[in-house]
């Protein structure tokens, strides 16, 4: 089994520490999209053009089908350290994941680098 060095194995409890300070978290991507309507006199198309917006859309996999809802300026108020929160999360991972490799490659002395 691999042995985690000390340095190591505080990286692993500081990474607990920030995951278990985690809030909630809503997965998928969210997009801010503004539009131009092409109606010849709406201040879309005004010189400079004020494009309608922001719209807030969220896009995420639900039983492997891609589902989109809009958010309204309130909703994305509510929500949007939610969506912070997932990506904090994703990095966390991410950084745990990275660390573990470290010490598998090392400990079963695997040639070259799987990262």
């Amino acid at each position: 089994m691999a042995e985690p060095n000390a340095t190591e194995r505080a990286a692993q409890a500081d990474i607990a520490a920030r995951l278990a300070r985690a809030g909630f978290a809503l997965p998928g991507s969210l997009i801010e999209r503004t539009l131009t309507c092409g109606k010849a006199n709406c201040r879309c198309m005004a010189d400079p053009p004020r494009p309608h917006g922001p719209f807030y859309q969220w896009t995420r996999k639900i039983a492997g089908k891609t589902v989109t809802r809009r958010l309204s300026s309130e909703q994305m108020t509510r929500y949007g350290p939610w969506f912070d929160n997932a990506k904090h999360l994703r990095e966390l991972v991410a950084e745990l994941e990275a660390l573990s490799l470290t010490i598998a490659e090392r400990d079963e002395n695997w040639p070259g680098k799987s990262r």
